[in-house]
Parts: C-alpha cells; structure tokens; sequence
C-alpha cells in the first residue's frame, strides 16, 4: 500500500462535473489500495472573484483582512469535494490547513509554511478515510490565518508529502505535463516524460506557471517525486525527481514571462559602493532583483539596467530618483513593456553553441536583444513585450522542430 498525496487546481474543480471528475481520480486512487490525501486549490477565478469584492469594499484592506477572506475559496473546493466523495459511498473527511496543522510564518498575504504537523491527517487515513486538505492556507503563532501566496496550494501538497514520507506527489492541471514550451502558444511543444528538479525550477521561476517553484524547492529538498499529470485526461504525464540520463536533452523547455519591469539608471557616478547603496535601498523595499548589466565606465559614470516584477516598476522607480536625483544622475527610468524569454536545460553544460543557436532563432525572426543573462542551464533574454510569443515559436522551431 501507498500513500500517495494529489493536488488539484482550480480549474479542476471548476463546476459539478469537474468536481465529480476529480472524485472519480481519488476514489479510483484510493480502490487500488493506497492511502489518500487530496489538497484542493479554490474553484475557478474564485480567488480572483473575493479580491474584486474586497476592492469594492476596501481597496487598501489590511493583509490579515485579506487573508481572512482568500482562505474561505479553499473551504468550499473542500467541503464540495468530501460531498462528492460521500455520494460515491467512500469515506472522506475535508480539513482546513490549521486543522490539516500547517503552521507558517506571520507574513500574510505570502506567507511561509514553517512546519506541518500531521497527526491529525494520520489518524484520519488510520480510519481509512480519503482526507482532503485546504491548501494555500495555515496558522499563525498569533492563531491567525494565512495565505501561501499565488501557488500556494502546490506547495502545501509538497509539504504534507514531507511530512507523511508519501510515496508520490500528484499534481493535476489543465494540461498533460510539462511541455517543451506553451501548448497554447505553441501547436508542436512536446511533452516531456521526465524533467529533474533543477530544469523544472529553472522553468517555473522564469514563467513556466505548470507548477509553483516553492514546491519545486521543497520537492528537491526532501526529494518527493513529483507527476504533473491532467485531471480531463487519464494518461501519465511527467515525472520531476532527480537526473538520471547520462545524456541529457540540449534543452527541455522555453519559458517566457510578461510580468517584468526594466529599470535602466543612466549617468550613475563611477563610485566604489554606490552599486551596493543602490541596490540596497530595493532590497529594502522587499523588492527582488533579477538580471542585472552594469556598463563599463566612461566619463566618470556608468549606466546600469536590472529587473524587476512588473508590480514594483513603479515604487522602484520613485525609490532611486529620490535617491539619485540630488547626485545628479542624468536620467532613472522604469519600462513596463518587456518580456524576458528562457531556455533552460541540463544539456546546456555540456554542449558549445547553445546560447548561439538561440541568438540566431531570434535574429531570424528580426527580434531585437535587450538583454542577456546566462548561467550553467539558463540563458534568458529581454525583449519587446509585443515579440514574446513570436520569439518563444522561433527558439521552439530552432531547437525542437
């Protein structure tokens, strides 16, 4: 017997039928012998529908108010499915997070898991019960509810496949598994059978959105198989775990993402430490950086570009000209219509010329380079937000077609 941890996102708990589909999967699971333990997304846009409602109540509502309301999407995804799993005559229990015993840090909005205490899941499965977990949601050390943040459900399923030493962690999307590229975008992306953590990290922190890459972490820290698999489709899908090919793909996959904000400073002083001061007042903000090109110096000053999410272009930009502007730099400019596209691949390290194949894929399809970031299995670039999805069917066809 197994015990086998199975997360399903909103999209699979949409409506009636889908929810009755997802309790066909469980229970089907569950009839092959294995322990169950199912943690469910909110149904739909219904995250997305309670912050519209508290915009019109309280656009500036306190983050603990917020979160109050958010987790209450997960509680009715829980409660239907348990009902479906009732009607289909299997025994089922749905648990919030804080009765599921997630205990996390007090950031809400996004907060941390800081440990799971599962005794309350094992006593359930000890009574042969399929349990249903809330994900996205835990408790404070002020006994107040928290939200995970965008994904968060991915990785509560992660986390309680920690905790209970589960034998595979299933995560249900809309899709098969993790493509080569987009299937929406791209007609030809192949699905992969297997990706290690590394490549899927890779992927989800620079777009891919088929999975949360905190999940992907924590997979990788306690070394939880994960299948990323669809719930409208009973096929495998792909495997993340640990590379075992001796020759790996060049690539595994593209990734492209919209939500990203170029900041370019022009005439910075050419000063030991001002870099440092620099970046210093973003960190500060809680702001996260990401490629950074810092010119050579000439006249006495340089220039530098860096990223950030779109969200914070522009409080990043009112930080650095009231910061810079006294020192008479020239000019501190936020620019919101970028895109930055990624290859990613274990292969890369081992293979002259990949960065080269993807520069000329680019330079057919007459897109400019922005930018350009690389390290042992990545290489990213910035371009105009109005050539991503041209410029990730050009690399696509370069590599895979």
């Amino acid at each position: 017997m197994s015990l086998i941890v199975q997360k399903f996102g909103g999209s699979s708990v949409a409506n009636a039928e889908r929810v009755f589909n997802v309790a066909n999967i469980v229970t089907d699971t569950y009839k092959q012998g294995n322990s169950v333990v199912v943690v469910v997304s909110a149904q739909g846009d219904t995250t997305d529908d309670l912050i519209e409602k508290a915009n019109e109540i309280n656009p500036h509502a306190s983050k603990r108010e917020m979160d109050m309301l958010l987790a209450s999407g997960e509680q009715i995804s829980i409660a239907l499915l348990a009902m479906a799993i009732e009607k289909l005559g299997y025994p089922v229990v749905s648990l919030l997070g804080w009765q599921a015993g997630f205990q996390t840090s007090s950031s809400h909005t996004k907060a941390r898991i800081k440990r799971v205490d599962a005794e309350r899941i094992r006593k359930e499965i000890d009574k042969k019960k399929i349990v249903i977990v809330a994900g996205f949601q835990g408790l404070n050390k002020y006994d107040d509810l928290t939200t995970l943040g965008r994904g968060g459900s991915d990785t509560s399923a992660v986390a309680i496949a920690a905790a209970m030493h589960a034998d595979l962690c299933q995560i249900f999307t809309d899709v098969k598994g993790v493509y080569t590229a987009d299937p929406r975008k791209v007609p030809t992306a192949k699905k992969l059978d297997e990706i290690s953590y590394d490549e899927m990290l890779e992927l989800a922190t620079l777009g891919a959105q088929v999975l949360n890459n905190r999940s992907v972490e924590m997979a990788k820290k306690y070394n939880i198989e994960l299948e990323v698999l669809s719930s409208l489709e009973r096929e495998p899908g792909t495997i993340v775990k640990e590379a075992t090919k001796v020759e790996k793909m060049l690539i595994s996959g593209i990734a492209k993402d919209k939500d990203i904000a170029r900041i370019s400073i022009i005439g910075l002083p050419d000063k030991p430490g001002l870099a440092f001061k620099v970046f210093s007042k973003v960190s500060a903000a809680n702001i996260n950086v990401d490629i950074i090109l810092q010119s050579v110096g000439r006249d006495g000053t340089k220039d530098i570009t860096f990223t950030v999410a779109k969200g914070n272009a522009e409080e990043t930009e009112q930080i650095l000209k009231a910061y810079l502007e006294p020192m008479g730099v020239k000019e501190v400019k936020a620019d919101t219509h970028t895109a930055k596209i990624s290859i990613v691949g274990a292969g890369m390290e081992s293979h002259a010329g990949v960065a080269t194949k993807m520069f000329e894929a680019l330079y057919d399809a007459q897109i400019n380079i922005q930018m350009i970031s690389t390290s042992e299995i990545k290489v990213s670039v910035l371009i105009d937000e109005d050539d991503a999805d041209n410029a990730v069917k050009a690399i696509h066809q370069k590599f895979f077609d």
